[in-house]
C-alpha cells in the first residue's frame, strides 16, 4: 500500500502544462485562503496538493515559494497586529532550529519524532481546554525550536510552530500577525535553500507571478473572515489544523 501511495506522487506530471498550472494555482488560492484566515494551514493543503501534482521534490520547493509570497501579503495585511516583542524568541528559535536543529535530528527515528509531536500536541489541547494555561508559554521555546528543526525533514513544524504561538496567548488577530511573519522568515530561508539546489526555475517564478493575485484576495477574504468569526470559532478553526497536521503525521 505504501509503494502505491508513493508512486502517485508526481503521477499527474504527464497533464499538459497548463493544466498543471491551473491545478496548482487553484490549490495555492484554497491554501492561501486557509492560512489568511488561520494564520497557518497553508502548508498543510499546498504541500501534499503539488506534491501530487509535480513530485515530491520540486512540489514542496514550489509549494515553500508560493506560501512565501502568501505571507509577504499576510504580513502586510495584519502589520498592525503583529506583536513583535511578543512573537521575537519565537522567531528567533524556528530559524535556529531550521538552520541548525534538523541536522541534530536526523539521526533520529522519524516515528519517535513524529510521536513526539503529536504527544505536543495533545497535551497543549487538553491544557487549554481544561484551562491549565500557565505552564504553556515555558514551552513555547521549546515549541519553536522543535517546528523548526523538523521541518528540514519531515514537514512536521505547522502542529509546533502552531502550539508555540497559540502558547503566547494572543487574540486571534494578533496570532495571525505573529504566524505570518514567522512562517514567512521560514519558508524564506527554505526557498533559497531550494533556489540553490536548482528546484525552482523560472516556471517556478511565473506560477508565483501568476499567483500573486489570488493571493491578494485571499488574503483580503481571510482577513475579513478573521475578523467576523469569534474566538471560539476561531479556536475551532485553529485547532482543526492543527489536528489536520497531526493527521498526516499519522497517515504518512
Amino acid at each position: 500500500m505504501l509503494e502505491s501511495a508513493l508512486s502517485l506522487l508526481g503521477a499527474w506530471e504527464a497533464l499538459p502544462a497548463p493544466a498543471l498550472v491551473a491545478l496548482s494555482l487553484a490549490c495555492a488560492a484554497l491554501a492561501f485562503l486557509l492560512s489568511a484566515s488561520a494564520g497557518l494551514g497553508g502548508s498543510l493543503l499546498l504541500v501534499p496538493a503539488l506534491a501530487l501534482l509535480l513530485g515530491p521534490k520540486q512540489g514542496i520547493a514550489l509549494a515553500a515559494l508560493l506560501l512565501m509570497g502568501n505571507n509577504v501579503a499576510k504580513v502586510i495585511a495584519y502589520r498592525h497586529t503583529i506583536p513583535i516583542r511578543a512573537v521575537a524568541v519565537t522567531f528567533v528559535l524556528t530559524l535556529a532550529g531550521t538552520y541548525l536543529g534538523a541536522q541534530l535530528l536526523l539521526g533520529a527515528p522519524e516515528t519517535w519524532v513524529s510521536a513526539g509531536i503529536i504527544l505536543a500536541f495533545a497535551l497543549s489541547f487538553v491544557a487549554e481546554r481544561i484551562g491549565t494555561v500557565r505552564w504553556l508559554p515555558i514551552s513555547t521555546p521549546l515549541f519553536a525550536f522543535a517546528a523548526g528543526a523538523t521541518s528540514g525533514f519531515s514537514g512536521t513544524s505547522g502542529p509546533l510552530k502552531g502550539m508555540a504561538l497559540r502558547n503566547l496567548q494572543l487574540d486571534r488577530l494578533h496570532l495571525v500577525g505573529a504566524a505570518s511573519v514567522v512562517s514567512l522568515a521560514g519558508d524564506a530561508m527554505k526557498t533559497a535553500i531550494f533556489a540553490r539546489a536548482g528546484l525552482l526555475d523560472a516556471t517556478s517564478i511565473w506560477i508565483l507571478v501568476l499567483a500573486t493575485p489570488l493571493m491578494l484576495l485571499a488574503t483580503l477574504a481571510g482577513r475579513r473572515l478573521n475578523r467576523k468569526m469569534g474566538e471560539r470559532a476561531y479556536a475551532a478553526l485553529f485547532w482543526a489544523v492543527i489536528a489536520g497536521y497531526s493527521a498526516r503525521l499519522i497517515l504518512r
